[in-house]
């Protein structure tokens, strides 16, 4: 993990940090010359009953004011131009990161976490830039009110001095206690997260089981715990005001205590005392601004540092330097596994061990084994989801590695597991693989996929709405228009992972031969739990923990393995028979 500031984004916007901290220096100054004027107008209008002083020095101090909140409306605005640009850029580069990131990383992080990160954590830290770039009135306030003191009377400053002085030791102490539990805090609100997410995400499956009261336990108690924590650090922030008051409301105290005993001896008069009372107010109100300012930063600097941990991640599978695309070696298999090992990091276990499998442009390969055997990780490597630890893997006798993401990626058509669509149009949805991709290439695509007659049945066709993953569309659609759309370019490999598990039997085998029939050339993995999908394949490669323990056909593995004749005869006495 390297480095990495955040303070980088803010460099566009350096006209405003340096000119809206000077906006509201400016205002400040102003702020220190009203009780000086205030001062004056006592000792010298009142005194002397002038009218025409304190009007013009009342005039004066209009002028002030006004002046100063322009310079503190323009401060407002520079400070939301940077803030508002920092979050965004910010934004843009963590999503852009996270699509950088392998598999692994991803996994490893998990999604509601990112996706806090990306939103509130994000939010947070943007209002810190704001807040921060506005509070440096607070600190100057406060130092030129001690300046301002002395200079009324260097004595009564010691007052200011020492509450300065208290003022700092509190926030001192309250920031290094609530910094480290705000980030703890945002941990436990991933676990909400996380939970919030699995039940909008299985609401059918707790239902189905009647869980939910078992659900609305969990989540009540990972939100208490979270709640704990809150209210925790809230009690400690929230310090901050009452301490500040009574240090400031003392100070004041003491002002007029000591103030009034130099009056009475004619050292101070009663307009310096008051100059005195109001810079005291003006620190107070100054350390309010200072002590939510310091609760927004503590928050800030816990959410910037979960963003930048996610920043300085590398992704452990790296595309190569070179943009090239490496010209294929003739006569080289297609895709050609040697002595290949994958461990995922989560486990620490070996997924694969020393698989050593030979797949020949054109074939058509089933994979199929127990749930758990490693299936869907071999596909996995293939586009280079995930790097291999150990062994060899190479595409047309080139090493995956040597492939730049986007040019390998094209060339392999992959059908998840899990149906995924986007929202949009069906069209739109169609196009992923292909922008280009022409409503004819769509309507053979989906012929292929078996979906063309219920697309047809559509009011609008290709023109017709998908809801955010499908959700106004049966499994079966779904899993169709998954394969469908890896046909549209057509791929030179195209991989099935246990894509059609879906579909009733006659559609699967509809589509086995749709494929077989249609796609000319084209490399086939599919990968299945049911014999009866793989068992037409030119080869069946059988996957048992991890390790291959049978090749070749359907015939020939059912007289050599004992794995893939349990399978076949599991499956025949749950009556799929040999279809």
């Amino acid at each position: 993990m390297q480095k990495f500031r955040l303070l980088r984004y803010l460099k566009p916007y350096k006209v405003n940090i340096i000119l809206g901290p000077i906006f509201k220096l400016t205002e400040a100054v102003f702020e220190l010359i009203v009780p000086l004027v205030m001062a004056s107008i006592i000792d010298v209008g009142i005194k002397n009953a002038d009218k025409a002083y304190v009007f013009k020095m009342g005039g004066v101090m209009v002028l002030l004011g006004v002046v100063g909140l322009i310079c503190a409306l323009t401060c407002q605005y520079m400070a939301s131009v940077a803030s508002q640009g920092f979050g965004t850029q910010v934004r843009n580069a963590l999503f852009s990161h996270i699509n950088t990131l392998s598999h692994a990383e991803i996994d490893q992080i998990g999604t509601p976490s990112l996706i806090n990160r990306l939103t509130s954590d994000i939010d947070r830290a943007q209002h810190g830039v704001a807040m921060t770039i506005r509070m440096v009135r607070a600190p100057f306030l406060t130092v030129g009110a001690i300046i301002m003191s002395m200079t009324i009377d260097l004595k009564m400053s010691i007052i200011f001095i020492i509450a300065g002085l208290l003022i700092g030791l509190i926030l001192y102490l309250i920031m290094s206690r609530t910094i480290p539990l705000y980030q703890v805090v945002q941990k436990k609100l991933d676990k909400t997260s996380l939970i919030t997410r699995e039940n909008l995400e299985g609401v059918r499956v707790i239902r189905a089981f009647s869980k939910q009261e078992n659900e609305q336990r969990r989540f009540g108690d990972a939100n208490e715990d979270l709640t704990k924590s809150a209210v925790w650090v809230g009690k400690i922030s929230a310090l901050l005001n009452p301490l500040t008051y009574s240090v400031v409301n003392l100070g004041i105290v003491a002002i007029i205590w000591f103030g009034a005993l130099q009056v009475n001896a004619g050292q101070l008069t009663q307009g310096k005392i008051l100059a005195l009372a109001n810079y005291m107010s003006q620190i107070l109100i100054a350390m309010i601004a200072l002590a939510n300012f310091v609760v927004t930063l503590t928050k800030a600097i816990a959410s910037g540092t979960r963003v930048k941990e996610i920043l300085a991640i590398s992704p452990s599978v790296q595309a190569p330097n070179s943009s090239q695309v490496p010209a294929p070696v003739p006569g080289a298999p297609i895709i050609c596994f040697s002595q290949v090992d994958f461990t995922y990091h989560t486990t620490g276990e070996n997924a694969l061990n020393d698989i050593n499998l030979t797949i020949l442009p054109g074939q058509t390969i089933g994979v199929i084994g127990g749930t758990g055997s490693g299936k869907s990780t071999l596909v996995n490597l293939i586009p280079r989801f995930y790097d291999i630890t150990h062994g060899k893997l190479q595409i047309n006798g080139v090493d995956i590695k040597e492939y730049p993401f986007e040019a390998l990626r094209k060339r392999i058509g992959m059908v998840p597991q899990r149906a995924v669509l986007f929202n949009g149009t069906l069209r739109e949805n169609m196009r992923w693989a292909n922008e280009n991709a022409t409503d004819e290439q769509i309507w053979q695509a989906l012929d292929i996929a078996q979906a063309k007659e219920f697309v047809q049945k559509l009011p609008l066709g290709l023109n017709s709405h998908i809801e955010q993953g499908g959700k106004n569309l049966s499994g079966g659609q779904r899993q169709r228009l998954t394969i469908a759309r890896a046909l549209v370019n057509a791929p030179d490999i195209l991989i099935l992972d246990d894509s059609a598990s879906a579909l009733d039997f006659a559609t699967d085998a509809a589509l086995r031969k749709a494929i077989a029939r249609q796609s000319k050339g084209m490399t086939v993995i599919m990968v299945s739990q049911r014999a009866n999908t793989v068992r037409w394949a030119d080869k069946i490669v059988v996957l048992d923990d991890g390790h291959i323990v049978g090749e070749g056909t359907h015939e020939e593995l059912l007289q050599t393995c004992q794995a893939y004749r349990e399978i076949c005869q599991s499956q025949q006495d749950e009556g799929e028979g040999e279809k």
